[in-house]
């Protein structure tokens, strides 16, 4: 079995900031080699996230206003009597997301739905440069 190690550096336009970065994952895998096995995909901070979804302006939409409903910026968050960095929201976002996803991988390439990509979304309030490594394991 082989592992392969590979990074994508984004640049964020703040909160609720959706990219796909679908295209990127599939050229990390084709720079393994690998031919047959995972891609694990995972955002590096406390603030961010790694979904799929199908990359279309109605969901860009409905997607932060569904964080707005259930996690609400102007709520009081207990994380902000620690930092006062006013993202108390973000972390609590990041953590009902995840930082990361497994993609198969078959002849080469992640296996996905045909309106299904990967993408990056940003939770902080703020731009941010941010790192995503690529895993990919198999043979």
């Amino acid at each position: 079995m082989s592992v392969y190690h590979g990074e994508i550096e984004l640049r964020t336009d703040g909160e609720v900031d959706i990219i796909d970065i679908t295209s990127k994952v599939q050229e990390e895998i084709k720079k393994s080699g690998i031919i047959n096995g995972m891609a694990l995909v995972f955002c590096v901070g406390s603030t961010c996230a790694i979904t799929t979804m199908e990359y279309e302006p109605g969901l860009k939409q409905d997607i932060p206003e569904a964080f707005e409903k259930l996690f609400p910026k102007g709520k009081y968050y207990h994380h902000e009597e620690t930092w006062h960095d006013g993202n108390g929201h973000s972390h609590v976002r990041a953590s009902f997301m995840k930082p990361d996803l497994c993609v198969p991988v078959h002849n080469g390439e992640a296996v996905l739905g045909t309106w299904q990509q990967i993408v990056f979304v940003e939770l902080d309030v703020r731009r941010r440069n941010r790192r995503v490594i690529v895993q990919v394991l198999g043979e």
